[in-house]
């Protein structure tokens, strides 16, 4: 069998990462959504991918070892393998922008809390309201959460990627850009997001070469990784089958399920409103510890925070939150462990304020309540 090790030396890594995930019996991709799938989606320009994998012999050697550590049919891990190609947009895509390249939120949101969003979310959540209002009580996920969610994601399913989910996770795998800082480790990353997608498939008799989602391998209207597919993904409309392309109600729940699984916690804002006392500022000391809830209300407050009333009867923990603003002023805010909870999705403050904001205005479209106040 071939070593972790050597399928590393492949990779110009330190190791390969094995996910280790397995899908629930309920899980059901079928053949003829995927077919669906890949309708609904062009692929990518020819010019745009390189040759077929199969020219590729390390590549080869390690599809037979995921085929022996994965109990996959070696024939058909070959194939699937063999008949993706590297993607250079893929490539460029996922290297990161030039050094001192600033952040701007006010433009970041700009992005997705826009007319077009909120428009699409409001029809989204007029369609799925029963739903959406199930899935909040049984989990306690806020329904205007789960919209911003799959409206930053894909705009309700408009933008749910065009690219051959294998081509991307090959291509990411195996010719991963030296330039990034850390080659070593995202390369192992999606070799065993990779794995995750051929097991996802076989357990589901779904064809590998169907199915389409981003650069990056994700798929659906949530945008899951395989490994959350397997993990989280759930069958919300109780037809028996996961269908994260085109069940609502499947995606929805497994939205929930997934922020569930990161211990969202019921009636929990995400965040409090802050103004800082510059003479008092320890900044370094309250930004250390990044957006990981790490201070007592009372510790931030007596670090420079000011807090309202609210804030400072919160009962847990807190993170001060910097959110840069190019050449303006930084925003910041005191965020929660369900702040933390939607960073666990996508691991920016930026888009987990983005997913706030954009579900408030949807909500507040539809006349609902905003998840945390204005």
């Amino acid at each position: 069998m071939f070593s972790l090790r050597l399928i590393a030396t492949f990779l110009i890594a330190a190791c390969a990462v094995s996910a280790g995930a397995s899908t629930p019996k309920h899980h059901k991709l079928t053949a003829k959504h995927a077919h669906r799938a890949k309708v609904a989606t062009p692929p990518p320009a020819a010019a745009n991918a390189g040759p077929l994998y199969a020219t590729r012999p390390e590549v080869m050697l390690i599809a037979d070892d995921i085929a022996q550590r994965r109990n996959l049919d070696r024939d058909w891990v070959r194939n699937a393998v063999g008949q993706s190609r590297m993607v250079a947009s893929v490539v460029r895509a996922i290297t990161p922008p030039a050094v001192g390249t600033p952040k701007n939120w006010a433009l970041y949101r700009s992005r997705f809390v826009e007319p077009i969003r909120i428009r699409a979310g409001v029809k989204f959540w007029q369609d799925n309201r029963e739903t959406l209002e199930r899935a909040e009580r049984e989990t306690g996920v806020p329904a205007s959460i789960i919209v911003g969610i799959i409206g930053v994601e894909t705009i309700y399913g408009q933008q749910t990627g065009t690219y051959r989910v294998i081509d991307a996770l090959t291509t990411l795998a195996f010719d991963f850009p030296g330039a990034h800082p850390r080659k070593a480790e995202r390369a192992a990353f999606f070799l065993s997001e990779l794995e995750a997608f051929l097991s996802l498939t076989a357990r589901t008799q779904t064809d590998p070469l169907a199915l389409r989602g981003s650069y990056a391998g994700a798929m659906g209207l949530p945008q899951f990784m395989p490994s959350s597919w397997a993990k989280y993904a759930i069958d919300f409309d109780g037809d028996s089958r996961v269908d994260l392309f085109h069940s609502a109600p499947d995606v929805i729940g497994s939205v929930a399920n997934y922020f569930v699984a990161y211990k969202w916690q019921r009636d929990l804002p995400t965040h409090y409103p802050v103004q800082l006392d510059p003479a008092r500022l320890d900044r370094v000391t309250l930004l250390a510890p990044d957006i990981v809830p790490s201070f007592t209300p009372q510790a931030m407050a007596d670090k420079g925070v000011l807090l309202d009333a609210t804030a400072l009867a919160h009962p847990g923990k807190l993170a001060l939150v910097e959110l840069q603003n190019g050449a303006d002023a930084p925003l910041y805010i005191a965020g929660t462990d369900n702040f933390y909870a939607i960073t666990r999705y996508n691991w920016s403050s930026y888009y987990a304020l983005a997913v706030i904001e954009l579900g408030n205005a949807v909500a507040a479209a539809v006349g609902g309540a905003p998840a945390v106040p204005k």
